[in-house]
Parts: structure tokens; C-alpha cells; sequence
């Protein structure tokens, strides 16, 4: 479902080589069962992870975080999703949202039968049994709505306490506290997706969406995320940070009487010969050779130093 409503497909190590062997190599230094690899085209900068068990484990990122982050910060990303899989918070989300969702019912179900099922509030009984009545239903009616609302906020309070988690796990497996500073500082503002619904945006790196006063934010800001790696792991905020220019030197040239693209080649791009070509091989200086002193000569000729 959640792959229906994000776009995201799974991608192998042909398809996206960098991302694979990046998430495939931090597998392996921690030991871990490596999950699927899912990648949204996007243009927004988000990731995050779903599944329930090791058969359905998976990270999920954007292009466009893949075109504005480097190896390093790629790096960091795949080690907080990581980190939220093997601490279980995934599992725990999903349980989170199930205790709300069943609070929400019964507070949905006791509405519908109070205002919207016909129920008679009189029935031949005396004044007072009706306003005790009345009062048992409302007090009831009030539990059911404070429930449902500390659940919302516990679990976005326990959402948050997950994603100051996640970022030291990460700095634990690439100890690399300036690499996951620097993504979070790119990642800032930019990680909307367009389509998801709110459940899916509360599991991702950074979810850009806020409420009132901080109390329904599922997310820590990014500033004391980045300060308590600042704090606590000895790194470098370098502040806001601008993405940078997309780059275009891996770009197919474009054919100029066909109008089409050439392939790119994994090298580079591919130069047309001129007609004076230049050697591969830089020039090298002349070789200054020392007198040759005459020595006596070997099996196989004379011999010079």
C-alpha cells in the first residue's frame, strides 16, 4: 500500500549501482540481512523504511536525493534507516498507529451512537436517573477523547525519541558525525512528498509537515537534531546548507542532425575524435642519461647502469 501511494519500486544493483553497494557494503560491515532497495522518482530529499519482518524489510529514497547528496551523506541516510530496522521502530510505529486507530474507533463508534443512533434520553424515567445518565455518557464521552488524544501524542513523543536514536545509530555505523549533519542540513525543507499521506510522511527521515506548538510534530526540528550530534558525537554544523548544481558531466551529449541522445558511457562523455587527435599519454620529459663508463661485458652483452 505504501508503495502505491509513493511510487516507490524496487531497484537491483544494476539499476542503481551506487545506492546498492552503499547499503549493501554497511550491511556487511554490521552483519545484518540486507533489505530490499525501493527508490521514488522524485525530486524532493526523503527516505525511510518499512516492513514488519526480515522478508519484508526495505528502504525507500528519492532521486533527488540520490542527484544532491554525496557518497558520504548517502551513506549516513542508509545507516538511520538501518538503525530504525534494527531497533524495531518500524514494528513499534505500525503498533503505535493500531493503539490509536482502535482508541479512534471506540471514540468514533460512542459518537455515532450518542448523536447519530436514535437514542432516546427519556424513556419514562424520572428527571434525576436522566441527567445521571446523561452525565455517566458525557464523562465517558470526555475519556474516550482525552485517550484518543494522548495516544496521538505519545506516539508522535515516542516518534521523536526514535529519530534522535536513529541519527546516533547512524553516526555508529559510518563514524562519520559531519557526513549526517551535512544530509540532515540538505534534507532541511526539502523532503515533502507530494501524495503521502501522514502516516507515511511520520516514517521518514524528515517530515517537514508540523502542528501546533510542537506537541503533534512527529519529528524533532532538524537544528536540535543536528545540535545534539554537535553535543554528543563531535560534529561540525556547517548551518543551512544550498544544494548544489545538478551534475551534468555524466549526461548523454545530444546528437546535433539527429536531435537524439547518445548512450552515456560509464567513463564518461564520449568525445568525438579530432582531426589532429592529442596523444592519450601526457608528454614526458626528455631523459638525461649519464656518461656511460665501459664495463666488461656479460653473457648476454654489455652491461651500462
Amino acid at each position: 500500500m505504501i508503495d502505491a501511494v509513493t511510487g516507490g519500486r524496487i531497484v537491483n544493483r544494476q539499476e542503481a549501482p551506487r545506492l546498492y553497494n552503499l547499503l549493501e557494503n554497511l550491511c556487511i560491515s554490521r552483519g545484518i540481512a540486507m533489505p530490499k532497495l525501493k527508490l521514488i522518482d522524485d525530486t524532493n530529499l526523503n527516505a525511510f523504511a518499512t516492513g514488519m519482518n526480515d522478508r519484508q524489510y526495505s528502504i525507500t529514497v528519492t532521486s533527488g536525493l540520490v542527484e544532491s547528496l554525496d557518497d558520504a551523506e548517502i551513506e549516513s541516510v542508509l545507516g538511520h534507516e538501518l538503525t530504525h530496522i534494527r531497533n524495531g521502530d518500524v514494528r513499534l510505529l505500525v503498533i503505535a498507529v493500531i493503539i490509536a486507530g482502535v482508541i479512534s474507533f471506540f471514540a468514533e463508534l460512542v459518537y455515532r451512537l450518542l448523536f447519530q443512533g436514535g437514542w432516546r434520553w427519556s424513556g419514562g424515567r424520572s428527571s434525576s436517573d436522566r441527567r445521571g445518565s446523561s452525565l455517566a455518557l458525557l464523562i465517558a464521552l470526555a475519556m474516550i477523547a482525552v485517550a484518543w488524544l494522548l495516544s496521538i501524542v505519545i506516539r508522535f513523543a515516542l516518534s521523536r525519541r526514535r529519530e534522535y536514536l536513529a541519527d546516533a545509530g547512524s553516526v555508529e555505523l559510518t563514524k562519520n558525525p559531519d557526513a549526517m549533519i551535512s544530509a540532515l542540513r540538505k534534507i532541511e525543507g526539502r523532503g515533502e512528498l507530494a501524495g503521502a499521506t501522514s502516516a507515511v510522511m511520520e516514517m521518514c527521515i524528515d517530515n517537514p509537515r508540523e502542528g501546533f506548538s510542537n506537541i503533534f510534530d512527529t519529528h524533532p526540528p532538524i537544528g536540535d537534531r543536528v545540535a545534539a550530534l554537535v553535543r554528543f558525537a563531535g560534529g561540525h554544523d556547517p548551518g543551512p546548507l544550498a544544494l548544489p548544481e545538478p551534475d551534468t558531466s555524466l549526461r548523454a551529449p545530444e546528437d546535433e542532425t539527429s536531435g537524439e541522445v547518445a548512450p552515456a558511457s560509464p567513463w564518461g562523455p564520449r568525445q568525438e575524435a579530432a582531426e589532429n587527435p592529442k596523444p592519450f599519454l601526457p608528454s614526458r620529459p626528455p631523459v638525461e642519461l649519464g656518461p656511460s663508463e665501459p664495463e666488461e661485458p656479460g653473457p648476454w652483452g654489455p652491461h651500462r647502469s
